[in-house]
């Protein structure tokens, strides 16, 4: 069995134009790190002209979809019917992407089936990463 779920995603960029233009996206998560999800934007949809991988709790993602959720560089919010908004804050600025909220219930469910809401916690060897981090404190 697969630990990690990947999706490609089509997001919209909202932008002052009235033309909202696509950019492919793709969602990642991962039974190692339970409580995360990942967006990926590739290199040419980014201002810097790098790959751009977000990181932020799959709860979040969840929550956001039924109502505004979030404070600080991620927030997420339901947009119309079958829309939700994704903004991501950094120095550089603020991008604002809107993605079909099927999609993400499609990945949400997915991860779900990998490792259920909840039980994020069963995924986790606290004692072999503690080892890891005393290691090297010696």
């Amino acid at each position: 069995m697969s630990t990690v779920i990947e999706q490609p995603v089509e997001a919209r960029l909202v932008a002052a134009a009235p033309r909202m233009p696509s950019i492919p996206a793709i969602l990642r998560y991962d039974r190692a790190d339970p409580f995360a999800v990942r967006m990926t934007f590739p290199a040419p949809a980014t201002l810097e002209g790098v790959e751009v991988c977000w990181t932020f709790s799959r709860e979040l993602l969840i929550a956001g979809m039924q109502e505004p959720n979030g404070h600080g560089d991620v927030r997420v919010r339901p947009y119309g019917y079958d829309r939700t908004v994704l903004e991501f804050h950094a120095p550089e600025g603020t991008a604002v992407v809107n993605v079909r909220s099927g999609e993400l219930r499609r990945f949400l469910q997915a991860a779900g089936e990998l490792v259920p809401v909840g039980l994020e916690h069963l995924q986790l060897d606290l004692d072999h990463d503690l080892a890891e981090l005393m290691r090297g404190s010696c």
